[in-house]
């Protein structure tokens, strides 16, 4: 049965007002607004339970008809893995002796870091397709980031979530779980996610809808310091900023206790948003979708 979702998962506060509602693959979808932070979140939403079963089995079959990974998913992934090692690049990362992908799907980003920085990569994947998938070209995927802990694992410095974050059901505490345990203390946190004002955002599956604002405040309540943001569209179109990259690195002071930072006019940035992407998406066609992931 679904779960409401009692308080807001990057402030705590209780108040909220419902900011969408509308029909996702077959499911309702409701999402909210924090009336003291600004973050839009799903309430009421799955279980964790019924999360672990829809990642499991259904996840796959709901968004592309198949459990096996495809051809398209297969080049948007090489396309997005150029991207992200880019930004890296552009960051100055130009080291790094041990990646964990989380979510890694087939594998694609694993294998570009690798080649790039000539490192270990260690992969952590529910799927069974897609980790089966990953594992047949050379590649170590675990199931659970359990699973890497009790492999003994020693800890990486960079870990990576590219379309993870919004799944997860408490972000703050993930990230600060992954800080505290599973990263190196001069490590990286490389976070990707859906653009609250200009990405459909609203599906089943996404548990959270990040801006650049709310993102930054729940790296930044997990423990970490921003090195790098950025809004792009990239592989999918040079013109709608889609996405939301953000690299971060342990802060060197202990996670702050008190109030995040608010934001304010959601609702109009969202409408604001939107309307640009409609715009664009009239007036440059070619640019605002690109057909060619290669």
């Amino acid at each position: 049965m679904p779960e409401t979702v009692a308080s807001c998962p990057l402030c705590n506060e209780s108040q909220s007002v419902q900011f969408d509602q509308r029909d996702s693959r077959g499911y309702q979808v409701t999402n909210q607004l924090c009336a003291n932070c600004g973050l839009v979140y799903q309430s009421p939403r799955m279980t964790e339970t019924e999360l672990d079963t829809f990642y499991s089995h259904e996840y796959r079959q709901i968004y592309q008809g198949s459990e096996d990974p495809g051809k398209i998913d297969l080049s948007v992934q090489k396309a997005r893995a150029k991207v992200l090692v880019n930004i890296l690049k552009e960051a100055g990362i130009e080291n790094v002796q041990r990646f964990a992908d989380i979510g890694s799907s087939s594998g694609l980003l694993l294998e570009r870091i690798r080649d790039e920085y000539q490192c270990q990569v260690v992969g952590i994947e529910p799927g069974q397709a897609y980790r089966d998938f990953a594992e047949k070209r050379g590649l170590k995927v675990y199931g659970t980031l359990k699973a890497v802990e009790d492999a003994g694992e020693p800890v990486f410095d960079l870990i990576s979530l590219i379309h993870v974050l919004e799944h997860i059901p408490d972000p703050v505490s993930y990230l600060n779980k992954l800080r505290e345990k599973y990263l190196a203390l001069d490590g990286k946190i490389l976070i990707e996610v859906p653009n609250l004002y200009a990405h459909e955002s609203f599906e089943i599956a996404h548990l959270t809808s990040f801006s650049r604002q709310t993102l930054f405040q729940a790296v930044k309540k997990a423990g970490y310091s921003r090195i790098s943001i950025q809004l792009h569209g990239l592989p999918r179109s040079n013109l709608i900023p889609l996405y939301i990259t953000l690299l971060a690195g342990k802060s060197t002071e202990l996670p702050p206790q008190g109030p995040v930072e608010a934001e304010r006019w959601i609702r109009l940035k969202r409408r604001t948003g939107m309307a640009h992407r409609r715009v664009i998406q009239r007036l440059f066609p070619r640019q605002a979708w690109l057909a060619d992931y290669r």
